[in-house]
């Protein structure tokens, strides 16, 4: 069982291809299928590891970069044709490349580092990927109403900017300790 949280965070990462390819050729009913079906692994990953007790530190560095991966290539196919506005693509990739920058700075100056999601990013992981479904589901279906993605929106960029927050003055404050602790 250890292998199958694993397992789906590549799973996760191979889908974001396909994805990017349906949104691209507008096929809305196919790319709101898989990007429902990366969320469900996603979700099925996380509840694995835990209940199974199968985490692994490989693990705890895929799940974030493979919902990463998945969810900066689906926002900007996204914009790229029309259906996200720039400005929130921006904010999502902003504070993605933000943590990233952080991780590989923490890397270098103080060394490895243990993925350690906070609540707040999690729920940014959910919001996203909602507004994901709810802008696809729009553009095949009509459904939901335009104003339901416009709030799941504002919820995006209200956990995009508190989680990069987040990060920023945590790691920090963790950062600052670790390199000026007494001797």
């Amino acid at each position: 069982m250890a292998w199958v949280p694993n397992a789906l965070g590549v799973f996760r990462v191979l889908l974001a291809v396909p994805i990017v390819i349906m949104l691209l050729d507008r096929r809305y009913g196919t790319a709101l299928a898989l990007v429902a079906l990366a969320g469900i692994s996603d979700v099925l990953d996380g509840y694995i590891a835990k209940r199974f007790d199968c985490q692994s530190r490989f693990g705890s560095l895929l799940d974030p970069a493979a919902d990463k991966l998945l969810l900066t290539s689906v926002f900007v196919s996204l914009t790229a044709i029309g259906l996200v506005p720039l400005a929130l693509t921006a904010i999502v990739v902003g504070r993605d490349v933000l943590i990233v920058l952080g991780v590989i700075a923490w890397f270098l100056v103080i060394g490895p580092v243990d993925g350690e999601p906070a609540v707040i990013s999690k729920l940014n992981t959910v919001c996203q990927t909602g507004f994901a479904l709810c802008a696809i589901g729009l553009a095949a279906y009509g459904l939901p109403p335009a104003n339901v993605v416009s709030l799941l929106g504002a919820a995006v960029v209200f956990t995009s900017i508190t989680s990069g927050m987040y990060y920023v003055l945590g790691w920090g404050r963790r950062a600052w300790r670790s390199t000026h602790a007494a001797p």
